[in-house]
């Protein structure tokens, strides 16, 4: 007779894991073996998996990250200069702790976009905040929120985001308001949180794509001298493999 009056109070409370476990296991033969401390561990268990696992889906849903990638699926087999320690080391995460940066370059159709979600998602379990976007969707948002008056607080959340992600560096040279705008989001986030770029373009380009030397010395200064590389090469992946990185 207590079983509906109690699953209506964690639900009150809240307590949905745990009020999924008590369903389950009101009706579970074995469980009725359990002492009353084994019994409230196990609904204990089921209730902070069940915290995790929606704080893990709510990290995901804002990172919105452009591929469904994750660690496990990369490809080290595929010639392409990844180096699978050197990956396993990114993977840990300690670079972003340190509020270093990471720069992902080579050619089309090598993986950048997609091991840069994997990155981002090892990052959303490791319980850090993550966003991917196209750099220059990011500076038109920009541009258009500092007509409105929204720039400042556009500025400020992106600061406070642990993984940064800015895809597809380089497609097109950069004009007045995005090289202003670029400086402020790394200014922001220097020595205070990590950001990741990929480019088609090697870095030795990046001065001259700017387009500005005072600019690009400074965008660059905060970008690149505290940046970790990676290097891909070889053919592309999209045609035999378009979900494989």
């Amino acid at each position: 007779m207590l079983t509906h009056p109690t699953l209506d109070q964690l639900n009150h409370l809240g307590l949905y894991g745990m009020a999924k476990a008590f369903g389950a296991m009101a009706t579970n033969e074995d469980a009725r073996t359990l002492s009353h401390a084994e019994w409230l561990g196990l609904i204990l268990d089921h209730e902070l998996t069940w915290r995790q696992e929606k704080r893990m889906a709510a990290r995901l849903r804002h990172a919105k990250l452009r591929h469904r990638a994750v660690p496990e699926d990369i490809d080290y087999r595929t010639p392409r200069g990844l180096d699978r320690r050197f990956m396993e080391t990114l993977l840990k995460g300690d670079w972003i702790k340190g509020h270093d940066n990471l720069v992902i370059t080579g050619p089309t159709g090598t993986g950048k976009s997609w091991l840069s979600c994997a990155i981002g998602h090892q990052a959303c379990r490791d319980n850090l905040s993550v966003l991917y976007v196209r750099l220059g969707k990011l500076l038109d948002e920009l541009s258009v929120a500092r007509g409105d008056g929204r720039i400042a607080v556009r500025l400020k959340s992106l600061a406070r985001i642990d993984l940064l992600i800015l895809d597809d560096w380089g497609l097109e040279p950069l004009n007045a308001n995005a090289r202003h705008h670029l400086l402020e989001i790394l200014e922001d986030r220097y020595g205070n949180r990590s950001t990741l770029v990929t480019s088609q373009l090697p870095v030795t380009k990046w001065h001259e794509l700017i387009g500005d030397a005072t600019y690009a010395d400074a965008i660059l200064d905060r970008l690149v001298h505290n940046a970790h590389r990676v290097t891909l090469e070889g053919d592309s992946l999209r045609r035999p493999h378009p979900q494989t990185a």
